[in-house]
């Protein structure tokens, strides 16, 4: 799940000098976000999601050279340029280095829907040629955005139709650093790419919401408050709820809906599909007071956000709200979100009932795969999927 970032996120790099160190308060009595990550039924100890509460961190050399960098003279940057530069720059982003990321390797960070094969495939396609309904599959070309890059001796990134029989007129991946080009016709899907955008860390303190962002303090990364907001956390100021428990935490995926409404720009025709773990805004504005940033290092989930930067994952749950009114804002019908297993049973019913079919009497592998995707306990409650059609005559 190599992702594609927004266009620059701005560093605020004209305001006092001084800054006020977050200090953690007593965690508030709410459960925390859910896992964003999926850990497999009957997996090894491996897998099992550890949380931590540590937010200070020695940072390698070569990535305090790069935060240096970039924050400008100063020692600070807004927590969402610290996770752009962490996570896509160019030689010490998470992304762009060539490393084993998706799997259940040991070696991995997480494995997602496309970790369990073709059987994710097949069903991706069943369920879009559905919805494009009465159009015929085969005028449109599925493009697939934010496949990761391709491994040693790959010609192409594998992509979730790799090595599965379509009805597209094609397939093509667009993997980090590459142009959105988006065929006339198409079906635009992401597997995990909007979570992985840069957001902005917001908390609740002395009755006002606050920013949060990153300083670098002998070498050592800690959370600060700012003194003000940045550019882009204050045009989205009016949404924030008027009062919060004390030390409420709000991410903002203003990034995830940026690179939304980039994808949705071009004049293109068909069917846009995102699997992402999201929330409503009143879930992210009441029900997440822990925020939803999590970390992801071989395969434990963390809260260690500032540690390793580079060497892990971060992700933020979108707001499939904000999507949404950017799809509308760009012509689109109004989009729906379901749940993946809602998302299969309903538009992927006559290939579930094949595959059944095919693995009737035997526990096989591919029948576990479908138990996974499908199983509420599983991936069918976790991930949702946000669809929606454009048609644009000309």
């Amino acid at each position: 799940m190599a992702c594609l970032m927004g266009n620059g996120i701005a560093v605020r790099s004209d305001g006092p000098v001084c800054f006020e160190k977050l200090s953690r308060p007593k965690a508030p009595s709410f459960a925390m976000a859910a896992s964003r990550r999926h850990k497999p039924r009957n997996a090894p100890p491996s897998f099992s999601p550890a949380v931590t509460d540590t937010t200070s961190t020695a940072a390698s050399p070569e990535f305090i050279a790069v935060f240096r960098e970039h924050a400008g003279g100063g020692d600070t940057l807004s927590f969402a340029r610290f996770m752009e530069l962490a996570l896509y720059h160019e030689k010490t982003g998470y992304y762009s280095r060539p490393r084993l990321r998706i799997g259940r390797d040991p070696d991995a960070d997480f494995f997602t829907s496309s970790s369990l094969g073709p059987v994710f495939g097949e069903l991706v396609a069943a369920a879009c040629a559905d919805l494009l309904a009465p159009q015929p599959p085969e005028a449109s070309v599925f493009v697939e955005i934010g496949t990761e890059p391709p491994g040693p001796g790959a010609d192409a990134p594998p992509g979730v139709l790799a090595s599965v029989a379509h009805p597209f007129a094609g397939a093509r991946n667009i993997s980090l650093g590459q142009a959105l080009a988006i065929p006339p016709q198409a079906v635009v899907f992401s597997n995990e790419l909007f979570d992985a955008q840069p957001c902005h860390r917001l908390v609740h303190r002395g009755g006002r919401w606050r920013e949060t962002g990153v300083a670098l303090r002998s070498g050592v990364l800690e959370e600060v408050l700012l003194p003000e907001f940045s550019p882009e956390a204050a045009a989205a100021q009016g949404r924030l709820p008027p009062d919060a428990p004390e030390g409420y935490r709000i991410d903002l995926p203003l990034a995830a809906s940026e690179l939304a409404g980039r994808i949705a720009a071009p004049p293109w025709s068909g069917l846009f599909v995102a699997f992402d773990y999201g929330k409503t805004w009143r879930e992210l504005s009441t029900e997440t007071p822990a925020g939803t940033v999590r970390a992801y290092f071989r395969h434990q989930q963390s809260n260690a956000l500032l540690a390793r930067p580079g060497e892990q994952d971060l992700t933020c749950h979108v707001c499939w709200d904000w999507i949404a009114e950017t799809l509308a804002a760009h012509g689109f019908d109004t989009p729906v979100v379901e749940s993946q297993e809602a998302f299969f049973v309903h538009h992927a019913a006559p290939a579930l009932g094949r595959l059944t079919a095919s693995e009737a009497g035997r526990f096989s592998r591919r029948k576990l795969d479908v138990m996974q995707l499908l199983h509420p306990g599983n991936m069918g409650r976790k991930f949702q999927v946000l669809h929606a059609r454009r048609n644009r005559r000309a």
